[in-house]
């Protein structure tokens, strides 16, 4: 298979020391890639083959990103990548919105670090002028991640890591990127010279209204989608 030819390019990353997290950091990557889309089984031997990995190794691989909600075990079936229920995309706002407010309510004083920020933003504006809408929705996670890190709190990134990771689940699901992602292209960049403005309060309303739009965008399609059979 030709996915599998490009998944052991992947093999270099794991250098000589091969261990279960860095085989879980790649296929984590590649899940929120789409690389293997939700509902796909994953199979030891083609996927231990490309990384060239032992079959221990990649069970706890394995087990780790089942642990994170991105793997699911089916008894005599085998691991499949998880397919999210409207409840767990509602789970996953809640939880972005308890983080990703507070991280903006409790900055000090301006000006911020937004440099992060503003490169997730030309990220998006470019790859929308080229028709990517991957490109565009892997740049609107960039921009929330770098949000986040303005916490500069680690055990803070380490947990919207996976959250942000499920939310590409639901992201593979929907059929039409450009109309989920698109209007926030613009709202990405409000909130970032609102916070190169200083103006905290109003970066977190303009966030609060952003995430509970985005809520309602996708469940309008993804709640579609997953009744049809994806």
């Amino acid at each position: 298979m030709a996915e599998l030819t490009e998944l052991a390019d992947d093999r270099a990353l794991l250098g000589r020391t091969s261990t279960a997290e860095r085989v879980s950091d790649i296929l984590r990557s590649r899940i929120a890639e789409g690389f293997f889309p939700p509902g796909t089984r994953l199979s030891e031997d083609s996927i231990g083959g490309a990384l060239g990995v032992s079959r221990n190794t990649l069970r706890e691989a394995f087990r780790l990103l089942t642990h994170e909600r991105l793997l699911v075990h089916e008894l005599n079936r085998g691991v499949f990548v998880r397919v999210l229920t409207v409840e767990d995309v509602e789970d996953i706002y809640r939880t972005r919105s308890l983080v990703e407010c507070a991280v903006v309510r409790g900055l000090g004083t301006p000006p911020y670090a937004v440099e992060g920020i503003a490169a997730a933003v030309s990220e998006g504006q470019r790859a929308a002028r080229e028709g990517d809408w991957k490109g565009v929705s892997t740049a609107n996670i960039h921009f929330h991640r770098e949000l986040v890190a303005l916490a500069g709190s680690a055990r803070t990134d380490e947990v919207m890591r996976s959250v942000f990771a499920e939310l590409r689940l639901a992201f593979h699901v929907v059929d039409d990127p450009q109309r989920l992602h698109e209007p926030y292209l613009a709202r990405n960049h409000e909130i970032l010279q609102t916070l190169r403005a200083g103006d905290r309060d109003r970066a977190e309303s303009l966030l609060a209204a952003y995430l509970r739009d985005s809520l309602a965008g996708l469940l309008e399609v993804y709640a579609r989608r997953v009744a049809d059979g994806g």
